[in-house]
């Protein structure tokens, strides 16, 4: 079995800052990419940011210059640092990784959902 746990949502002002975490654990051999998602109200899951085994990293265009992610391998977590919240940032977070368990299967898991909340 595995899981992936997410917290450090909530709510802040404009201009804010919040740091996610997730960490995964389980049954896991190794893990590939990691990465946040998105969910705004009434609109598509979106990429927010990934992160390669070398650390190679992606950002949506909207979030570029504002938000950090980083991995650290030996706790099996990625983060996202959030500086510079807008409303616009507001959203279901989700982690995601890329894993291999025990036995060779590789599949992509999900957290459960962590809400992000920026007030005007």
């Amino acid at each position: 079995q595995v899981q992936l746990v997410e917290s450090g949502g909530g709510l802040v002002q404009a201009g804010g800052s919040l740091r996610l975490s997730c960490a995964a654990s389980g049954t896991i051999f190794t893990i590939n990419t990691m990465g946040w998602y998105r969910q705004a109200p009434g609109k598509q899951r979106e990429l927010v940011a990934h992160i390669t085994t070398d650390d190679d990293t992606n950002y949506a265009d909207s979030v570029k210059g504002r938000f950090t992610i980083s991995r650290v391998n030996a706790k099996r977590t990625v983060y996202l640092q959030m500086n510079s919240l807008k409303p616009e940032d507001t959203a279901v977070y989700y982690c995601n990784a890329d894993i291999v368990r025990w036995g060779g299967a590789r599949s992509p898991y999900w957290g459960q959902g962590t809400q992000v909340t920026v007030s005007s």
